[in-house]
């Protein structure tokens, strides 16, 4: 991906936060670009969000990644500055002007000052905050269209600084939210350690990471829910149905209490806490989605039924036959047998791609009807073309749409969004 990469600094209390801005290629300084600050979970880096943030800055967006205070560890190439906490004062206060290939740098040092048993969820937001008025403050950035996106920690973190900060957040995109957290400090067992509550240790050994009770302290009376209903803004909350770190109840609770319509939940078939590589491509391509102000109105579930190879010299042709069903506010109803996926190959490279398939079942208001959908890819995104005669849907007829096909274990999530 062509973007480019700046590495910054700011501080929090003394504090030398490091993190990392990912540019559109075309970058000018002279414009305004919408920006999303992005924060990693539990004990993760900047660099876990590299690739996300890539496709954002390719959408046209700055995206800002950064590592938490006490709570992240560093990368691989970086041990020798694990223990590196003392900077000039002129490298404290000045952004670092490097500007790397999108692949960044493996000796950069990618964290942040803070000792890990000062860190707390409460410290992690004010990180964010920090970050956020060192984003607001530079010249390139459109402060009324500003977007954060936490993973797991980070997820809650987010969530948590959004509800400060009222109308200033855009938008805000949870990703397996660890809402758990309070949970889990009540029950003692924070981080995959095990102490008892009623004498709670003052530090707390968590294998990778050592937390102080500080952590424990700070959190164990919090109700999450509580916390984040301030927010008012659009939500977006992406959750496996497999996670076995964070209950997706958390997540299911969580859109319950913003106010109706407000928040989004997508749930992704089989998916535990973490992506393997398709589904964090069709999770990315669902945030663009919600970045774009679409919303959902179809969800595919597809069924392989079978599939006929054809090979003729260096092309070949695959038929990929499918049943399945949608179910949601807008239509309910079954694929035809059989809808039909066809691919084509040159010289292994695949040139094509087009499914065809009808659905049959109720729409909205109750009504029987049909829904014919072509889902071809349209260069930057795939683009399905609707026809139905549904006079509740008729305006899907004529509708730009657009499609997110998310993978799982279990099958195909055919999306679609107008």
């Amino acid at each position: 991906m062509d973007v480019k990469k700046q590495l910054f600094t700011c501080n929090r209390g003394g504090l030398l936060i490091r993190g990392a801005q990912y540019l559109p290629m075309d970058f000018c300084p002279d414009k305004c670009y919408p920006a999303i600050i992005v924060s990693h979970g539990f004990t993760g880096n900047y660099s876990d969000a590299e690739d996300f943030c890539k496709d954002f800055a390719e959408w046209g967006y700055a995206a800002f990644a950064f590592s938490f205070c006490g709570g992240s560890r560093p990368a691989k190439d970086c041990e020798k500055h694990f223990h590196a906490q003392t900077m000039e004062r002129q490298e404290r206060e000045t952004v670092a002007q490097t500007v790397c290939d999108v692949h960044g740098s493996l000796t950069e040092n990618v964290r942040s000052e803070g000792d890990t048993r000062d860190m707390t969820i409460w410290t992690e937001v004010e990180d964010l905050l920090a970050v956020k008025e060192y984003v607001q403050g530079l010249p390139y950035t459109d402060n009324d269209n500003l977007v954060l996106l936490g993973f797991s920690q980070g997820g809650f973190v987010s969530g948590l600084a959004a509800a400060r900060c009222g109308e200033e957040i855009g938008k805000l995109i949870m990703v397996f939210p660890a809402l758990c957290i309070p949970d889990h400090a009540r029950r003692g067992c924070l981080g995959g350690a095990c102490y008892d509550v009623q004498q709670i240790p003052n530090e707390i050994d968590c294998g990778n990471i050592v937390l102080g009770r500080i952590f424990h302290d700070t959190v164990v009376e919090t109700d999450p829910y509580l916390e984040l209903s301030p927010y008012k803004g659009p939500v977006l909350i992406l959750h496996g149905t497999e996670d076995r770190v964070v209950d997706v109840s958390y997540s299911v609770r969580a859109q319950a209490n913003y106010e109706k319509g407000q928040c989004r939940l997508q749930l992704i078939r089989h998916m535990g806490h973490g992506f393997h590589e398709g589904q964090q491509k069709s999770a990315a391509a669902s945030m663009r989605q919600f970045l774009d102000g679409r919303k959902e109105i179809l969800a595919i579930r597809i069924v392989i039924t079978r599939s006929e190879t054809v090979e003729e010299g260096n092309i070949r042709k695959s038929d990929i036959y499918f049943t399945g069903y949608c179910d949601t506010e807008y239509f309910q109803g079954a694929v035809v047998p059989e809808g039909c996926d066809r691919q084509e190959y040159v010289e292994g490279v695949r040139t094509r791609i087009r499914a065809e398939y009808t659905l049959l079942g109720i729409d909205g208001s109750g009504v029987s009807c049909f829904i014919h959908i072509v889902n071809q890819w349209g260069g930057d995104q795939w683009r399905p073309v609707i026809k139905t005669d549904s006079h509740m849907l008729a305006w899907l007829n004529d509708e730009d749409l657009t499609a997110v096909l998310e993978d799982g274990k279990g099958g195909l999530t055919v999306r679609v969004f107008a």
